[in-house]
Formats: C-alpha cells, sequence, structure tokens
C-alpha cells in the first residue's frame, strides 16, 4: 500500500520518533509503514489519518495492482 506518510511529516517537520508518539507505536513501526514494508491496521490508519486531520484515502492509497485485485 502507497502512503504519503514522509510528505506530510515533513511538512509538519516531524521526526519518525515523534509521529510514533503521538500514534503511540515504535519510531520502528513507521519507519517500516513508510517504507510499504508493513501494512497499518484498520483502527492505526484511521488514528494516522486523524492525527494529520486528513481523510484516510489522503494518506493511503492501494497499490495498482491491489487496486485492480479489488473490482
Amino acid at each position: 500500500m502507497k502512503n504519503r506518510l514522509p510528505v506530510l511529516r515533513a511538512e509538519r517537520g516531524w521526526s519518525q520518533a515523534a509521529l510514533a508518539e503521538r500514534l503511540g507505536v515504535s519510531r520502528q513501526t513507521v519507519n517500516a509503514i513508510e517504507k510499504g514494508r508493513y501494512d497499518p491496521s484498520l483502527p492505526l490508519a484511521f488514528k494516522i489519518a486523524a492525527v494529520f486531520g486528513l481523510a484516510i484515502e489522503d494518506v493511503f492509497e492501494p497499490e495498482e495492482s491491489e487496486a485492480l485485485h479489488a473490482e
């Protein structure tokens, strides 16, 4: 799943550790989500979107192959 976390964090001047603290997860978890190695649970994805004040689809989008399988 693609995400805009690095861009959104940079816009706010937040480190991975600062975002992790806001979310109640480890910095390693934030790093893994940003790199696409870990897809967050639905509750965590909603929490991430809420921290940025955005809708979940403004933060996350499926990879092209995932979108094709959903149709």
